[in-house]
């Protein structure tokens, strides 16, 4: 194996995308291969208490170390190996032929979360062809059928993260509002990013600061409702996995979804994710019946369509470790 050649590539493998971008991965180099693993100061045991978005990030970077390694030249394949005890999900191993894959290190560096306005969802080709990468892999891509009704899901979704005191203390962990956030240029949730302008940054600083006062008096109602990003257009797609997927079935779905994200960013797609629609039981349950799938099926849920603007690139650390 190459190990400077790939060691070179590591920084663009970190523009893999991870919840909270809290970017969990971690890479050890042994002899024969390479070790990937996860972190667990960088994962989120409240709002990820299955572990479910911790595994589709740790493959979702899984595929886009396969991705750059291929558009560099190099051999490299995946071998899945997950267990928790050790916090390892598998190894990067020298392969006899390149990754075959249709993505190039230019679509990992130019895919963007983006949460402004969106106009098109896919067209129907579009949707036709996301479905066919899930369905390679026993899943399906689902578009909510009655987009009205999410409005009030999302919203109920919203209310109840925000009234759990852990859940809040773990997402100001990971916010970045000000430029001045000693982290704001290396991982979390940055202003920009979150498409918040200057004085909205300052007055979601300044509520979730006085959280402990403001929650009896409504401040997670208030919260909920500040902000309702369907209004801004686009389509939501659901990621639908098989059925009675374990752990390391996640992982190779967060593959799935890398190329999912990809194929849409090769359309000129972007998607945001809403993944409090899946988090909350209640509203994880009502999503399910809308699309007539159970509940544990649902694996992500995104608001897609075409961009009306360049969306900022989120941060990564320094030397992408």
């Amino acid at each position: 194996m190459d190990v400077a050649a790939f060691r070179a590539l590591e920084p663009l493998c970190w523009r893999a995308p991870s919840a909270h971008n809290t970017q969990p991965w971690r890479l050890r180099y042994e002899p024969q291969a390479i070790r990937v693993g996860w972190d667990e100061s960088r994962t989120l045991p409240v709002a990820d208490a299955t572990g479910r978005d911790l595994r589709l990030s740790l493959g979702a970077f899984v595929e886009t170390c396969l991705i750059v390694a291929a558009d560099a030249g190099l051999r490299l394949e995946y071998v899945a190996d997950h267990d928790e005890r050790h916090r390892r999900v598998g190894w990067l191993r020298t392969a006899e032929h390149r990754y075959p894959t249709p993505f190039r290190t230019t679509d990992v560096w130019e895919r963007r979360t983006d949460r402004g306005r969106l106009t098109d969802g896919p067209e129907q080709d579009t949707l036709a062809a996301l479905d066919a990468v899930a369905r390679h892999a026993g899943g399906a891509v689902r578009a909510v059928p009655e987009p009205d009704r999410l409005g009030a899901l999302l919203r109920a979704a919203d209310r109840q993260l925000y009234a759990d005191p852990a859940v809040v203390a773990e997402l100001r962990r990971w916010l970045r509002l000000d430029p001045t956030h000693p982290s704001y240029d290396a991982d979390g949730l940055s202003d920009r990013c979150l498409a918040l302008s200057r004085p909205a940054a300052a007055g979601l600083r300044a509520a979730l600061a006085a959280y402990p006062l403001l929650r009896p008096l409504g401040l997670p109602r208030l919260l909920a409702a500040a902000d309702d990003p369907l209004a801004r257009g686009g389509t939501v797609l659901v990621l639908v996995a098989p059925a009675d997927l374990d752990p390391a079935g996640q992982v190779e779905f967060g593959r799935v979804l890398l190329r999912v994200w990809l194929a849409l960013h090769t359309a000129g797609l972007v998607a945001h994710p809403l993944s409090q629609l899946i988090d909350v039981a209640a509203t994880r349950t009502a999503l399910g019946a809308l699309l007539d799938v159970t509940p544990d099926r649902l694996m992500h849920v995104a608001r897609v369509g075409r961009p009306t603007g360049a969306a900022p690139r989120s941060a990564r650390r320094p030397g992408g470790g």
